[in-house]
């Protein structure tokens, strides 16, 4: 009995030949001399590629759809960050987690203690999900190279609320809210206000 050769390089060699063998009996294409003419012609008629410059967005927008959280928290909570830079935004939203500052709030709302405040929550759960928004749109305003970028626009909308299952029947509507943030370069809103 003959012994079988497993060497996976001599294999190789062997298809190798065959690829070679077969190369060399196709027929080469020789080309018309006009045709030579015409892409010497199109080789010489090149124009200089003109780069595109990018257009530097003036505003860097986050929107977020169906957010499980209250919309008049969200209401109080876009009139508490307009105005306002990303980063102080952020550290009064900490401050409104950590029970220090209150959201301003209409409506029938206990007082609060502090400066320039009549009523007002602290509307946890909502904050929470405001922070990740602003740090969204402080990252969209380094991409958009925006040097210090103000939230301009703040705006909540109701969403559709589901029906959620309590015992057994949708008995409880459930929150939910679309919430878009704008920011916008501070030199450039002063001008235009």
């Amino acid at each position: 009995m003959t012994e079988k050769n497993y060497n996976p390089k001599q294999k190789e060699k062997k298809a190798m030949k065959k690829q070679e063998v077969v190369r060399d009996l196709k027929p080469k294409k020789q080309e018309k001399p006009a045709e030579k003419k015409v892409k010497e012609e199109k080789s010489e008629k090149k124009e200089p590629i003109i780069k595109k410059e990018k257009r530097k967005k003036e505003e860097a927008v986050v929107k977020s759809y169906n957010l499980p959280i209250s919309t008049k928290y969200s209401v109080a909570l876009c009139k508490f960050v307009k105005g306002k830079t990303p980063r102080i935004a952020i550290e009064d939203m900490e401050k409104v987690i950590a029970k220090k500052k209150a959201v301003p709030m209409k409506g029938e709302i206990p007082h609060r203690k502090g400066k320039r405040i009549m009523s007002g929550r602290y509307p946890k759960r909502a904050t929470e999900y405001f922070i990740r928004l602003v740090k969204s749109l402080q990252a969209n305003a380094v991409a958009n190279s925006i040097e210090n970028p103000v939230i301009i626009e703040a705006i909540s909308n109701r969403a559709s609320r589901p029906f959620g299952r309590y015992n057994r029947f949708g008995a409880i509507q459930r929150k939910r809210t679309h919430v878009e943030l704008k920011a916008m370069e501070k030199i450039k809103w002063k001008k235009e206000k």
